[in-house]
């Protein structure tokens, strides 16, 4: 019986259907390979990871609506499509992304406790469902997003499987964790200030927020958060971050605005040439809020040093306009009102108005402060966005290709830190605010980031980094990404706690 190595995980036979400590490392583009040849069933797929989820997910808490039986009907249906993932186990994180008739809860003990389900499919549950994926849960977030941990009081904290006392970052944390620890090869996010690429630092995973519209939010939005909602997943390879975007990308109709066409499929970025690039590096986050750890300043530091050796043209970049004002004098009033508005759209949904006790105490805090929020100011502080927004997207036209960043300013956090209770909740907005102080830039300017896992601490932790290239290019990026995958192979390393 001969092997071969397969990119995502180890290798493959070609004769026999490898064991599942073997199955569950690689990643989707092999599974569905294996699908293809007939060394596996879609079935078989699902099983192993239902088997997985249930002997691991009672210490890692990341999925909170098990869809085990109706995964199983799907896999071993005539009518599950022939796409490129025919069989592949899913996991969809519970804000966004509704899967008609299943709980979807977004973190909140209000709709847990009222069984609301959504109605429809979402635009880019169809798509993943015409790929060939098959759902088998929905995984956990903090309530309605709004924190880079995964702690909601609903469902309780979801754990890191590299240190379980640790953070998986939010608000794709649970999706993150699942990925992390095998029990899926790919797990859907979204990202509205960081929450793909966050998670993705913390649990060592590769984390592409698209540029702007390259996904749909349809049909129920066409804005979420004001311009700042990306959709996509997290993965362990960059060929599965590309391929998956190759399966769900597009606009649908009646979206607001679309993305720029890519030249040709993402998936044959992978392994094409980047060329030499101009990359600047900066470590101070915007504004120089917050001291940055030294783990996040040396991954930094390591990556550059790896482009560099890879013949880029790497150099420190000031980048100025990050340091701008007007992030931060707009941020406490837009996201205030957003705050308020998705409590009255929960209310509207559930026909019952959402109180103050029915919130976690910062998520109810801010609520109240928006709804003083006049359309006006709304108006202005988005207007002092893109004002900002253009300033910064002004240095991908003269001066980089790509900058290079650290994804979070520390490593994955204890629980507990930022916990919805742990402080005032005036003081957890502070805290959330450094953690999405690389990231949520590039959610305004709507331009790609993806997160790599390129580094470890002394601990063992993983610490991401985050490369930006212009609006529209995830072509570059995804060359990049896959040069310094191979150059610096992540595959092989699973966290202390995993299949």
């Amino acid at each position: 019986m001969t092997q071969h190595q397969a990119p995502g995980g180890g290798p493959i036979a070609s004769g026999a259907q490898p064991p599942d400590d073997e199955l569950a490392w690689l990643d989707a583009t092999a599974q569905a390979e294996l699908v293809r040849r007939g060394v596996v069933s879609p079935t078989e797929l699902v099983e192993a990871a239902i088997a997985r989820i249930e002997r691991l997910d009672g210490k890692l808490n990341a999925v909170i609506t098990p869809l085990f039986e109706k995964a199983r009907a799907a896999a071993g249906s005539a009518t599950l499509p022939d796409g490129p993932f025919r069989g592949v186990p899913l996991l969809l994180k519970d804000v966004l992304c509704h899967s008609a008739g299943d709980p979807a809860h977004s973190g909140m003990r209000a709709l847990r406790d009222r069984g609301w389900r959504a109605p429809e499919d979402a635009t880019l549950t169809r798509r993943f469902l015409a790929a060939g994926f098959v759902i088998c849960g929905r995984t956990n977030v903090p309530e309605l997003a709004t924190s880079v941990t995964t702690e909601p009081l609903a469902y309780g904290p979801t754990r890191n499987p590299w240190d379980l006392t640790r953070s998986t970052g939010g608000s794709s944390g649970g999706s993150a964790a699942a990925v992390a620890a095998g029990l899926v090869p790919v797990a859907h996010g979204n990202d509205m200030a960081g929450s793909i690429r966050i998670p993705a630092s913390a649990c060592g995973l590769v984390g592409l927020k698209p540029t702007r519209a390259r996904t749909s939010l349809g049909p129920e939005f066409g804005e979420y958060w004001g311009p700042g909602t990306h959709e996509h997943v997290l993965t362990r390879s960059v060929r599965d971050t590309a391929a998956v975007l190759d399966a769900t990308a597009g606009m649908a109709t009646g979206d607001p605005y679309t993305a720029p066409a890519p030249a040709r499929p993402y998936r044959e970025e992978v392994g094409a040439d980047p060329g030499v690039l101009r990359i600047g590096f900066r470590t101070a986050p915007p504004g120089a809020t917050a001291p940055v750890h030294a783990d996040c300043v040396a991954a930094v530091e390591h990556t550059a040093r790896l482009l560099d050796g890879l013949g880029h043209r790497v150099a420190p970049e000031a980048a100025p306009a990050l340091d701008s004002p007007g992030l931060f004098e707009a941020l406490p009033t837009l996201f205030a009102a957003i705050l308020a508005w998705e409590v009255a759209y929960w209310s509207q949904r559930i026909g019952a108005p959402l109180e103050p006790g029915d919130l976690e105490p910062m998520n109810a805090a801010l609520a109240e402060a928006g709804r003083s929020v006049t359309a006006a100011q709304w108006l202005s502080g988005v207007q002092m966005w893109q004002r900002w927004g253009r300033e910064v997207a002004a240095l991908w036209e003269n001066d980089v290709d790509v900058l290079l960043t650290p994804t979070l300013a520390t490593p994955p956090l204890p629980l507990g830190h930022l916990a919805p209770t742990a402080q005032e909740p005036m003081e957890l907005v502070a805290g959330v605010a450094q953690g999405i102080a690389f990231t949520l830039p590039f959610n305004l300017t709507g331009q790609p980031a993806v997160s790599l896992p390129l580094y470890r601490n002394a601990e063992g932790l993983p610490i991401g980094v985050q490369l930006v290239a212009a609006y529209g290019r995830e072509d570059v990026l995804l060359r990049l990404a896959a040069q310094l995958e191979a150059a610096a192979p992540w595959a092989g390393e699973r966290p202390p706690f995993s299949a």
